[in-house]
């Protein structure tokens, strides 16, 4: 059937409208089953987590004893991202922190289990839930920090322009010795960690472990 410039012209508009943005909301727990599935479908592209298949129940990679709080991106009714944001306690995340930004620990909070379902990628996503947790960890009065993989480029550019700096670089016990260091992160004092506007990145990736 032959294309009329009517439906040429509204197919064309169609292409070069951005979909509409997704709802970000507190995660529930009958969230968790589909936020398996997600993790499991961007891990080859994304390469997180870094262990994989995980040696622990993926639920128990989600949902973190040290929570504050952590949200879900919500397409219509299917979730499609997820961010939590964590308590930073002892340990060699936390030391390399404190380190880099000169701030005790219980005045951080580390941006952590950011991940995009890849079928989702390109539509601001992840910058909507980085956004999210830097603005909780700001009302609770703590700096924001992350770790990030090296060879995760895309993921480390994306949080530069949004304002990241490197405060130091560690190896955790459970990293392979054929990896690089991870970076270590944190979100100075008055950048919103968005730059107000949508970015198109990599399914997002502030992690720990």
């Amino acid at each position: 059937m032959p294309v009329t410039g009517d439906d040429a012209t509204a197919r064309a508009y169609t292409a070069r409208v951005r979909p509409a943005p997704v709802t970000i909301r507190p995660r529930t727990p009958d969230d968790l089953a589909r936020l398996v599935v997600v993790l499991a479908a961007q891990q080859a592209a994304t390469g997180y987590p870094v262990r994989w298949p995980l040696p622990f129940p993926v639920e128990d990679f989600v949902v973190r004893r040290d929570e504050l709080a952590a949200w879900v991106a919500v397409d219509g009714d299917e979730v499609v991202g997820h961010v939590a944001v964590l308590a930073v306690t002892s340990g060699w995340d936390a030391d390399g922190w404190s380190a880099g930004t000169g701030r005790a620990a219980s005045e951080l909070a580390a941006v952590s289990v950011l991940f995009v379902d890849p079928d989702a990628a390109g539509r601001g996503i992840g910058s909507a839930l980085l956004a999210t947790a830097v603005q909780h960890a700001r009302a609770l009065g703590r700096t924001p920090v992350l770790d990030v993989v090296s060879e995760s480029t895309r993921a480390v550019d994306l949080y530069r322009r949004h304002g990241w700096q490197v405060v130091g670089r560690v190896r955790p016990p459970w990293l392979p010795a054929d990896r690089d260091p991870l970076l270590l992160m944190a979100l100075p004092e008055g950048d919103e960690g968005a730059e107000g506007r949508t970015v198109t990145e990599p399914d997002g990736r502030g992690r720990r472990g």
